[in-house]
This record gives C-alpha cells, sequence and structure tokens, in this order.
C-alpha cells in the first residue's frame, strides 16, 4: 500500500529531484526535467506544475530564497529544497524501488478482451506489435550505448529497465506467435468456431454463468425470512 503524501502528484518527485543539484526558479526546473527526459521517466501533467510547485511550497517541501529578474521578464521565484523535502525525496525513492505495485498498460487492457478479435486478426496485429517493438528495441539499444559513452551509467539505469521489459514482451509475444501460427493454442478451434458461426460455444456459455453468478455466503441471512421470524414470536 504506497504511503499518503503531502504532495502525491509525481511531478512533485521531479521537482524535487531537479531542487537538489541547486536552488532554481520554476521556469529553470521545467526546463531541467525535460532536459533530463524526466516527463518520460514518470507520468505527470504539465499543467499541474504550478500547482504542485505552490503546495510544495505550502508543505515546506520547498521554500523561497529569492527573487530575479532577467531583462524584461517578469519577476521569478527561486526555490530550495528543504530538510523536510530531502527527506521526502529518499522516503519516496525508496518506496518506488523497493514497493511493488500494480500498474495497467494498456497492452494488457487489450489482451484482456483478445477474444474479440478473430484468431487471424488478432495474430496479424500481434505480429505487427512485434515488428513495431523490435524496431524500438534496436533503436532504443543503439541511444542507450550512444548515451553510456558520456553519461553515468547510474543515471541511465530506468533506460536499462525500459529495454529489459521490451526485450521480455518481444520474447514473450513470440512465443505466443509461435503457439497461434501451429495451431497448439489452447481452444485455438473454440476461439475460430465463434468467429465465423456467431454462436458461442456451450463450454464458454456456461463458463460465463457460472462465473458470472453471485456465489451466497453460508453466513448470509434472508432478511425477509428473519424478519418474518421475528413478526411470529411478538404476535
Amino acid at each position: 500500500m504506497p504511503k499518503r503524501r503531502k504532495v502525491g502528484n509525481l511531478l512533485a518527485l521531479a521537482v524535487l529531484s531537479a531542487l537538489v543539484q541547486r536552488p532554481m526558479h520554476p521556469y529553470e526546473i521545467a526546463t531541467a526535467l525535460r532536459a533530463w527526459g524526466k516527463d518520460q521517466d514518470m507520468e505527470f501533467k504539465w499543467g499541474s506544475f504550478y500547482t504542485v510547485i505552490g503546495n510544495l511550497d505550502k508543505h515546506h517541501l520547498i521554500e523561497a530564497v529569492e527573487s530575479v529578474r532577467e531583462g524584461r521578464r517578469p519577476e521569478r521565484t527561486v526555490y530550495r529544497i528543504t530538510d523536510a523535502g530531502r527527506a521526502e525525496l529518499v522516503d519516496w525513492a525508496r518506496e518506488l524501488v523497493s514497493t511493488p505495485m500494480a500498474e495497467h498498460p494498456r497492452f494488457r487492457a487489450g489482451l484482456s478482451v483478445l477474444a474479440a478479435l478473430h484468431p487471424d486478426e488478432a495474430t496479424n496485429l500481434l505480429q505487427q506489435r512485434l515488428d513495431l517493438l523490435e524496431a524500438a528495441i534496436r533503436q532504443d539499444r543503439e541511444t542507450l550505448d550512444a548515451h553510456l559513452r558520456e553519461i553515468p551509467r547510474l543515471f541511465l539505469v530506468e533506460s536499462e529497465y525500459d529495454l529489459a521489459m521490451r526485450d521480455a514482451e518481444a520474447a514473450w509475444l513470440r512465443a505466443l506467435l509461435a503457439e497461434l501460427t501451429s495451431g497448439r493454442y489452447p481452444g485455438l478451434d473454440t476461439w475460430r468456431a465463434f468467429h465465423e458461426t456467431g454462436e458461442m460455444p456451450a463450454e464458454l456459455t456456461e463458463l460465463a454463468e457460472r462465473t458470472s453468478t453471485p456465489k451466497t455466503s453460508p453466513d448470509s441471512t434472508d432478511t425477509t425470512t428473519t424478519s418474518s421470524r421475528r413478526a411470529d414470536t411478538t404476535e
């Protein structure tokens, strides 16, 4: 269970990680986060950026140290991370690194309704995904190798993780496609028959009914019967 945080938006985590480097005004923070690709590492909305800055300040995780003006530009407030902010950054990092959490990728959602597609179409689409994935893996590997020549590996470990996850997905897709194209995938004939006849196979109808029918708990009580019994005893 993730800890409830004073500012739970992941953008706050990114801001804290930027201010560890040095004090900055919000425009500098946003520029740095984009340059470092932090918006690729975690999902956040730039539209909430100034709200997050305000909330971090409100909860004393960052604090204003000065206001600066450059030419005719509006005055900008420079912030620095506080001791409480450093502690929050470290604690948040510990939680994210150590504790597995359920995540819901879009691909998983698609797989959950794969039966809606004819198996031949599903096979073609999965092959299309694999082709695109393999091309992305090649590009990512070249990019990572180039970055490693200039940037310490410690600051690219998240890119290594992405590449490993894509490699694992590609390996799984190859195995799945091998079963589908060879006809060895369990229930393939039933799946195909449903799409070609439009009739739900009896075994799938039975399964759907069995798994969708609410189970009655042995401890549940029929409130109508109970009320009737109480009425009988009081008359």
